[in-house]
């Protein structure tokens, strides 16, 4: 929704010939080998969110010159299990765990999951693209990239970021999420552990999750099976929300999946508030300017 925004960050014209965010993800993803984009929306602007990209992608093609595919799917806060039934003061979408779980109908691949308003860099599609081709066919084997703290703040306040901790097989433990996580004047990155509550100091080297995430299949019907347990919990509480680390947590914990952490030399960057908006705008006219990526992306 881009409340922080005051917008639909997803569509806003950033590049030099007004091109969006998700216009670079995809233009980055292709590169990488990925052939299929699903896109999860709100019913309320599929319509024009739809003609836009199909306006947009008509003739993109992938490097095996077979044409880009579309799919749209709908996340709506009524699409649960049969047997629940939803509390009218609900207005909050389910969350990220249940976006993805919107696309099972069309997802029979191995896939990515990314936000539609974070830019992850060319790297980290490569690297994604690179571990899904290696774990073609596996069960039970999902992976997630990491980036450094450091690479992931916003200078006009304030974010919410999931630190990341592995052992020594680089297998994810657990993922904490912390909120008002900013660098301050010292130089020393400070936020609030959502767990506790503590106010801790954070290493700016740390791993964070920006949900850019790989799975195989599989992972919808597990998915599927802890979503039914947390509404069994959760379905009259109007604001709990279902993410992917809370998903893959319940897989870690009862053995039914390991998730592999991967590091990328990407710096991610993004629009939480508006103030960070000149940034960006300057970074892809950079990146235009360097050469990285030709203006307009799609012609």
């Amino acid at each position: 929704m881009g409340s922080r925004y005051g917008g639909l960050k997803q569509m806003d014209g950033l590049g030099p010939s007004g091109e969006t965010i998700i216009d670079y993800s995809i233009y980055d993803a292709v590169q990488a080998g990925f052939g299929k984009v699903v896109y999860v929306v709100r019913e309320y602007f599929r319509e024009q969110f739809e003609q836009t990209v199909r306006e947009k992608y008509s003739g993109v093609r992938c490097p095996d010159g077979d044409p880009l595919q579309f799919q749209f799917v709908v996340q709506e806060l009524d699409k649960i299990p049969a047997g629940f039934t939803l509390n009218p003061e609900r207005q909050k979408p389910w969350g990220t765990a249940h976006a993805v779980l919107m696309a099972s109908e069309v997802i029979k691949e191995p896939f990515a999951v990314i936000n539609g308003d974070d830019y992850y860099g060319k790297e980290s599609f490569h690297v994604l693209a690179d571990w899904l081709r290696d774990h073609e066919g596996d069960q039970g084997v999902y992976s997630i990239v990491g980036f450094e703290l450091d690479h992931t703040l916003s200078e006009s306040g304030g974010v919410s970021r999931g630190i990341c901790s592995y052992d020594a097989q680089q297998h994810l433990t657990k993922v904490v999420e912390h909120l008002n996580v900013r660098k301050d004047a010292d130089g020393i990155v400070r936020g609030d552990n959502s767990v506790d509550g503590s106010h801790v100091v954070l290493d700016g080297k740390a791993l964070c999750s920006m949900n850019m995430w790989g799975f195989t299949p599989d992972y919808f019907a597990k998915s599927e099976a802890i979503f039914k347990t947390f509404l069994e919990a959760n379905i009259n509480e109007p604001k709990k929300e279902f993410y992917i680390p809370y998903a893959i947590d319940c897989m870690i914990k009862d053995g039914s999946a390991r998730c592999e952490v991967l590091s990328t030399p990407s710096h991610w960057f993004g629009v939480t508030y508006k103030e960070d908006r000149p940034a960006v705008v300057a970074k892809f006219r950079e990146f235009v300017d360097k050469g990285v990526y030709p203006t307009p992306l799609y012609k």
